[in-house]
């Protein structure tokens, strides 16, 4: 086995016994147990500002939550579906093999809509002429067709600088790698896989800021917390070249780049323990204060009371039934989400 791959491989498996002896180390200390949490590192930083706020709270004082493990939406699924965590930070809706690893393992859960996001092209403040990509130029620089083929910005346009590109992008457990790639290449396995990738954004933005040369994407709230160091790349479509912005991911206009991210439940853990349910019907109930402060794009209230709605009515499983939904306006996303309201069943 490569090198590389045994080091990825070995770390994999270190994050997830991690992820079990924390667990276990808060029961030891506290004498209940700790609700454990990983995946999206996207979706981690509005969850770490719900658990301080939690903590601050009467009834979430010397709660056992955390740390939140940025291990990527992957595998924060394989964690969650084995019952390894409570809580599944997830960038993209649960995929089929996933359902299945959930289904096996007896894991049911609650799928709820936290926050929208707009995935972010970045370049470097040097770059003067990366000012808008269309999405056949990303597939142009990402596809697998491209390995060791495009590595000049003057083969991504012949208009462009004869100068060499170095790519910075999510690793292969990041659900941010799912969508981008479903949206660029049609498939979210398809993706070149000669870049520096990394499932901590962090390492993305340190990698962009410091090369002259380089691109990346990652989420748009890590744009936001580092914009003094990175410009982002507008994305061409029908409406032309539009930036990621609250504003026009609020208007279904930066497309096809925008989309929910998620918090994933364990049914039965929410079901047998009060600080759980405490915690995320606090999460739920200030979320969009929590997501304004991150710095992605809230839902509206309105919407945040149909996800607590799906909550209150114990609406299990998943509305995507292991689909990736690229190409849906951001409502139609959120709507196919909340829409197992509507059904008999569940009308009060």
């Amino acid at each position: 086995m490569p090198t590389k791959l045994l080091s990825k491989t070995v770390l994999v498996l270190g994050t997830a016994v991690g992820v079990s002896l924390l667990a276990e180390g808060l029961r030891a200390q506290t004498g209940a147990p700790a609700i454990a949490i990983s995946g999206s590192s996207t979706v981690a930083p509005i969850t770490e500002l719900a658990v301080k706020g939690f903590q601050a709270t009467a009834a979430g004082r010397g709660a056992s939550i955390g740390p939140v493990v940025e291990n990527g939406t992957s595998a924060g699924f394989r964690d969650f579906c084995a019952g390894r965590t409570s809580i599944s930070n997830a960038s993209r809706p649960i995929n089929t093999k996933e359902l299945k690893a959930c289904d096996t393992a007896g894991v049911r859960f609650y799928e709820l809509p936290v926050a929208f996001d707009a995935i972010t092209v970045v370049v470097n403040p040097a770059n003067t002429w990366a000012r808008s990509m269309s999405i056949a130029d990303l597939k142009r620089l990402w596809s697998p067709a491209a390995q060791g083929k495009v590595t000049r910005w003057n083969q991504v346009r012949s208009d462009w600088p004869d100068k060499p590109i170095r790519l910075f992008g999510p690793g292969k457990d990041s659900g941010t790698f799912d969508y981008f790639n479903k949206a660029v290449n049609g498939d979210a396995d398809e993706s070149r896989t000669d870049y520096v990738a990394s499932e901590d954004d962090n390492v993305l933005v340190k990698g962009v800021a410091g090369d002259d040369n380089a691109l990346g994407y990652f989420g748009f709230a890590y744009f936001k917390a580092n914009q003094n160091k990175l410009k982002p790349v507008a994305i061409a479509g029908p409406r032309g070249a539009i930036l990621p912005s609250v504003q026009t991911v609020q208007d279904e206009v930066y497309q096809p780049l925008s989309r929910p991210v998620f918090i994933y439940v364990n049914e039965k853990a929410y079901g047998s323990s009060p600080v759980l349910r405490a915690f995320v019907n606090h999460y739920l109930s200030n979320a969009g204060q929590i997501v304004a402060r991150e710095g992605s794009v809230a839902l509206s209230n309105r919407q945040y009371e149909l996800v607590k709605t799906k909550l209150l009515r114990q609406i299990s499983g998943s509305a995507f039934s292991g689909d990736l939904p690229v190409g849906m306006t951001l409502g139609q996303l959120l709507n196919r989400s909340i829409d197992q309201i509507k059904r008999p069943e569940f009308r009060s």
